[in-house]
């Protein structure tokens, strides 16, 4: 086993004579490369973005997606049928409803569109004294809030729609 590790020995040595003879030549040759230097002319110094991988979670935090609580029942809660509702449905073709204080208008439109298969031009939000949220619904004009009103019930049937049925009191003023 002896003489095999001397025989090895004898070319690591000649190995590493040759590695250092190279060494010094090129320390005699020298390093005649110019590298221009980057100049900076901002002081803050962004660090570079990294690749930073996807979180790989062995275990949902959450059993189950939360419901939307906010759906299009909810969205809407009632129809109004104040006089000054019912003036708004004759003279500017336009629903009023009481909706939730969380909806937003387009919340409503859509809740609108797919409650009672209308198109709808635009939405009017406010919120009331009393803390609801009522919303002006203005039709496209290619539907008649009429005619929507009677589909859906909001005005009762059996009643007439004209201004003596809104104003009681100009009705009752006629009739004496």
């Amino acid at each position: 086993m002896a003489p095999k590790a001397k025989k090895e020995a004898v070319p690591a040595k000649t190995e590493a004579k040759s590695k250092a003879l190279k060494a010094k030549k090129a320390v005699l040759k020298g390093v005649h490369s110019q590298r221009k230097k980057k100049i900076r002319t901002s002081p803050t110094f962004r660090r570079p973005k990294t690749l930073r991988l996807r979180r790989q979670p062995k275990y949902p935090r959450k059993s189950a997606p939360r419901r939307n609580k906010l759906d299009h029942y909810a969205i809407i809660k009632f129809p109004l049928t104040t006089e000054s509702a019912m003036k708004k449905i004759e003279d500017n073709n336009t629903l009023v409803f009481i909706v939730d204080v969380k909806a937003n208008k387009h919340q409503i439109k859509h809740a609108v569109k797919k409650l009672y298969d209308i198109d709808v031009a635009k939405v009017n939000t406010l919120i009331r004294p009393d803390g609801e949220k009522k919303a002006y619904v203005r039709l496209a004009p290619d539907y008649d809030a009429l005619d929507v009103a009677n589909k859906v019930s909001f005005i009762p049937a059996g009643r007439c729609c004209n201004v003596l049925f809104y104003r009681p009191l100009y009705f009752v003023t006629l009739c004496m």
